[in-house]
């Protein structure tokens, strides 16, 4: 029984530590979101060579909207497969708010951001190069927050509120799970089940990272931060976890052949970079 309350009280001071990074960093969110949305969908969709180094510069915004914008203008035929590939593998959804909520993690920051930047560009030009295909145009472009409920409601403190709350829901069960599990089995132990050590790592975290919304992203940031991760394997797994685009995609462009063919170019890619950063 004190191990269980030593474990609930530290899960619930390390969450409550992380509230006001959340809330601010989804704050600043919220308003470039709500302010530049039409800026932001206007640069989109008059892209053309420079779509995927655009599209990973804006997917390096961690928040939802970009992706199923992407998903949406891809799925019009407004812009190409390597922009959408470019933004998918960009995106690190709740990751980059997390690592802001431990304190001395910039370094960290800034080498995944720039890592996945690097990642997308080149992924997206020979996605353009090699792998273009016939881009549906039969869907309209609507609203996006018909998918990601983003901004149900007016104004930007009460969608920073309820982004911030859901979040540190995810964080507290999660990390609450990943310090129970460490001081039960040890972090040998859990890290030994996640191949730990093992380049056979990032095809694991690629699987992971499939998971279509934030559970996906807190998981993988929170493994690495327990050094149950390398840094190799957290970046595979954060390249496939394109969060909920991925299912507006298959919502929105029929070709189903199509997208699954882009799902497995995703993993693909992720996992091959992964395996590189691993030997490197």
């Amino acid at each position: 029984m004190d191990l269980f309350l030593d474990v609930l009280l530290d899960t619930v001071l390390d969450s409550v530590r992380m509230l006001p990074f959340l809330f601010a960093a989804f704050l600043l969110i919220e308003a470039l979101e709500h302010y530049s949305t039409a800026f932001v969908n206007n640069t989109l969709t008059k892209l053309n060579k420079a779509g995927p180094v655009v599209g990973a510069i804006f997917g390096c915004i961690p928040q939802c909207g970009f992706s199923v914008m992407t998903a949406n203008l891809y799925s019009s035929g407004v812009v190409s497969l390597g922009t959408l590939l470019a933004v998918f593998l960009a995106t690190s959804d709740e990751a980059v708010i997390i690592l802001l909520g431990h304190p001395g993690n910039a370094a960290a920051i800034w080498r995944l951001l720039v890592t996945k930047l690097i990642i997308a560009v080149i992924a997206g030009y020979v996605a353009d190069f090699f792998f273009a295909k016939q881009i549906s145009s039969a869907k309209h472009i609507g609203d996006l927050c018909d998918h990601c409920g983003c901004h149900d409601h007016h104004g930007i403190l009460k969608p920073a509120l309820n982004h911030t709350l859901k979040l540190l829901g995810y964080i507290f069960i999660f990390s609450g799970i990943l310090n129970l599990l460490i001081s039960l089995a040890g972090l040998d132990t859990v890290s030994t089940f996640l191949l730990s050590g093992s380049i056979l790592q990032p095809f694991l975290t690629g699987i992971i990272g499939f998971i279509p919304n934030c559970a996906a992203s807190v998981l993988l940031t929170e493994l690495y931060l327990n050094g149950a991760l390398s840094f190799a394997s957290v970046t595979t797994g954060l390249c496939t976890n394109a969060g909920i685009g991925l299912i507006v995609l298959f919502k929105v462009n029929k070709n189903q052949r199509e997208n699954l063919s882009i799902v497995g170019l995703l993993y693909a890619v992720s996992v091959i970079a992964g395996l590189i950063l691993s030997i490197l």
